[in-house]
Order: structure tokens, then sequence, then C-alpha cells
């Protein structure tokens, strides 16, 4: 019979890249408190990477050595194992659509969770929880906008919403005129103002 470690790095083994192990998604191969106690060891080991709290992921090995999974997916895989919402915030959302040339240089990312840190080898990715309306649209192109909207700001934003009439595809300005009642009066305001122009 396989010793627990065994088995949870052989179950490790058969998820995607990124996806995330929790204690809770173990507890068929055995107790609460052994299962804990496996994983510590296994990443004092350097055979999972302990993201942050209860949360690890099975390091990518390569020709070039073992990495962390990268960001990206390790967010995307959180956010269904927990059934978070988990997005970019919108300074990475602005530079991405063009209305800034600023780069981000810290991952941040916003959540309808708590906010924590989570640690991707020697990679920090800090989880900021934020109000619904900014999540409200998701990973859609609108949601995209929305972020990058309360970025800039009241002062940017009829500026940046006429840039956007224009480079986002018509549903997809509709779905942010159809769901402009639930954002801040300043964002809302600014929204129907750019939709009738």
């Amino acid at each position: 019979m396989q010793h627990l470690a065994e088995q949870i790095l052989t179950h490790a083994e058969g998820l995607p890249e990124g996806a995330p192990l929790a204690a809770k998604g173990l507890l068929h191969l055995g107790s609460r408190a052994g299962v804990d106690q496996a994983l510590s060891r296994l990443a004092e080991r350097g055979q999972l990477i302990r993201a942050g709290r209860g949360v690890y992921l099975r390091p990518i090995k390569s020709r070039f050595g073992t990495r962390a999974p990268s960001v990206e997916q390790a967010v995307e895989a959180l956010a269904a194992q927990r059934g978070e919402v988990i997005v970019p915030t919108g300074a990475a959302e602005a530079n991405a659509l063009g209305l800034t040339t600023q780069v981000p240089v810290r991952s941040v990312y916003l959540t309808s969770g708590r906010s924590r840190t989570l640690s991707l080898g020697k990679q920090l990715v800090e989880l900021r929880h934020a109000p619904r309306w900014q999540l409200a649209l998701g990973k859609r192109p609108a949601g995209s906008a929305v972020r990058a909207l309360a970025w800039l700001g009241p002062e940017q934003a009829e500026t940046a919403l006429r840039s956007l009439k224009q480079k986002l595809p018509a549903a997809a300005f509709d779905e942010l005129v159809i769901a402009a009642p639930q954002f801040p009066t300043w964002l809302a305001r600014s929204v129907v103002k750019t939709a009738h122009v």
C-alpha cells in the first residue's frame, strides 16, 4: 500500500498544470490531520509548492529544472476550485485595452473572496477583495472595460469611454450600457452619456 504522501503526489500528477491542491480535496486518501501533515512535508521537500494558506501546487519539471506554474494558470485554477471570481486589476486591463502605456510591475488580481497573497516560487501574487460591480461582468471585454475605467477614475472616464466605444465590439459596449445601473454614479453617468453620443 502506498504512503499518503505518495498517493498525494500521484493525485497531483494527474492534475493539469497550475491546478491547486487543497487538503479538503484529498480527504478520500486519509484523515484531515494526516493529509495536512503530508502536504506540509511534501512542500518542505520541494515536491509541492505552498502557494498560500491551505493551497499547494505541483512544480513543473522541464529540462531546465523545476519552476512554479504560470500565474495565470494558477489563478484560474484557484478561482475554479474556490468558486471565486478572480480577474486582473484595472491597471492591467487599461494597459491591455491600450488606454495607458503604464505596465503593472506586480502581479495583482481582484477577487470576490478575501484579500490574500499567493506565493508561486519566488513570485508573489496579491489577491485583493473588490466591490461586486467591478467583478460583475467577469472576464468578458465589458468587464475588462469596467475595471480599466474604475482604475482611470472619474477625470479620465469619458475620454477612455469614447476610445472604448470604437475599440470594443458593439455587443460588448451594449453590455456595458446595460450593466451601468450597477456602477457608481460617476461611471454610470459617463457610460450612458457616451452611449448616446
